[in-house]
């Protein structure tokens, strides 16, 4: 009975689950819908119907900023929910192909913003262009409000296209309103964008980019494109800090809610999972017999401590008691002593029971968190791009003898001498995560070879291309290295 309860609310929990993801594009285009609407409630009600701007009303100083902040409020919104409903839209194609497209549903009058609504019978497809044409409208009426990241990216992959890259169109991702945002002839051309390794000439790099910057000071748009170029990096930092940070955290939230929450005790595939591992089947106590010998060393070390403390006693007693006494205490301790070992043994093996399900909760979830690092690599190309020429810039701005300290330190924390214990300590700790009996003849083959083979790699990475690239680096760390 207990099962068929479990069974029947994991059963209702998919569906719920489920539930909600088939339906993540509609609500996410209803909440950007939402926001589109709020925006035109605000230019009818205290900006005559017109932009939400300055020159519209005769609003000014805080009275003023406080539209203007939910103006972007409401324009962030509409550009997450935006892009929430493609990628929902394109994992639905995915994974529900066959899903049905023409449902029935009502919708508010065409009078958008009014207070009058009037339900009508509609198909889907309808409503949905109808309400992503409203939200291109509002969208496009605020374009030169500000850069989005979206239309950066699509500007400088367009620009490396022109370059001659071959980049993949990427406009398709996106509305009408955001590929308009940056027009590419205020872009930077690819000269800026391009990587470490194609800075290389017949020329030195500093006299060509004096040139550069002496033809910019020159050119009589040079304000407007310093002003360009200023939002145009602002915008890519945010791009390439938002994507680290995504890289970093959806993998990781995945698997914590998943060990943590979906695999947890009181859900049935967690219940399930723990059952097969109690202490009721002794043969599945231990996933590995490296845990099996760990348990059976610390209840020998724990029944040697009682019987030394015992003997201890004993001897202190035999001088000051008779021999029937000290026998007598010795048997009752000698008694005691067995109770407490079958507490601890007891002890000992539900927290390895506990350690054996945990193993089997990693695996799972750590897999998941791969396929989400996965999925969060293969729906960021534009992204990897723009955080690939944010890496450059950056790494190519450090001083010579910035670079030389981080490869000093990166080659001795991983390829230095001292490098061997750190090596034996993660791979330890992999094994024992993954629930892997620890092999220490694959460790030290491990430490043997890795470490060269990577010293090798980096070595001729700085012979080939950082030698080229910036010179006065490699002399800076030859001589901090020596």
């Amino acid at each position: 009975m207990n099962n068929n309860s479990l069974l029947s609310q994991f059963r209702a929990y998919v569906r719920r689950a489920e539930r909600w993801y088939l339906e993540t594009p509609d609500r996410a285009l209803d909440q950007a819908y939402d926001a589109a609407l709020k925006i035109k409630a605000i230019e009818n009600e205290h900006f005559g119907g017109k932009k939400i701007a300055p020159h519209s009303t005769q609003l000014r100083g805080s009275a003023f900023e406080y539209f203007s902040a939910d103006l972007q409020k409401y324009l962030r919104m509409m550009r997450m929910r935006l892009t929430e409903f493609r990628r929902s839209r394109a994992a639905l194609a995915i994974t529900n192909p066959n899903k049905t497209t023409q449902e029935v549903r009502t919708i508010e009058t065409t009078e958008v913003g009014s207070s009058r609504f009037v339900p009508t019978l509609r198909d889907k497809s309808s409503i949905t262009l109808e309400k992503l044409r409203f939200i291109d409208e509002i969208l496009a009426r605020y374009a030169d409000e500000q850069l989005t990241l979206e239309a950066v990216s699509t500007a400088m992959l367009s620009v490396e296209r022109n370059g001659g890259l071959a980049k993949k169109n990427s406009d398709q991702d996106l509305t009408v309103p955001e590929a308009q945002k940056v027009p590419t002839n205020d872009v930077q051309t690819s000269e800026d964008f391009e990587s470490i390794s194609d800075k290389t000439g017949l020329l030195p790099r500093s006299i060509l980019a004096t040139l550069r910057r002496l033809r910019r000071d020159l050119d009589p748009k040079s304000e407007d494109e310093v002003v360009q170029n200023y939002r145009i990096s602002k915008v890519k930092t945010l791009l390439a800090v938002r994507f680290v940070l995504v890289l970093i955290l959806v993998p990781l939230l995945v698997q914590q809610v998943t060990r943590n929450f979906a695999l947890s005790d009181r859900l049935p595939v967690g219940a399930w999972i723990s059952q097969q591992f109690t202490i009721e089947n002794p043969d599945r106590i231990f996933i590995n017999g490296e845990m099996a010998e760990e348990a059976l060393r610390e209840m020998q070390g724990f029944e040697e401590r009682l019987k030394f403390e015992n003997i201890i006693k004993e001897t202190l007693e035999r001088n000051i008691l008779s021999s029937e006494e000290v026998e007598a205490r010795a048997k009752v301790r000698s008694q005691q002593v067995e109770v407490q070992v079958r507490e601890k043994a007891t002890e000992i093996a539900e927290q390895f029971s506990g350690e054996s399900a945990n193993v089997i909760r990693n695996w799972i979830a750590d897999i998941l968190g791969t396929i989400a690092f996965t999925f969060v690599l293969l729906n960021g190309k534009r992204e990897i791009e723009i955080l690939k020429s944010f890496m450059d810039e950056t790494v190519y701005g450090l001083s010579d003898s910035a670079k030389a300290f981080i490869i000093i330190l990166f080659t001795d924390v991983f390829v230095g001498f001292h490098s061997p214990h750190g090596w034996e300590i993660i791979l330890e700790g992999v094994s024992r995560h993954f629930g892997l009996p620890t092999s220490r003849d694959f460790i030290f083959l491990f430490i043997a070879t890795f470490p060269v083979i990577l010293d090798t790699i980096f070595k001729y990475w700085i012979f080939r291309y950082l030698n080229r690239v910036s010179p006065s680096a490699v002399a800076t760390y030859r001589e901090m290295n020596e």
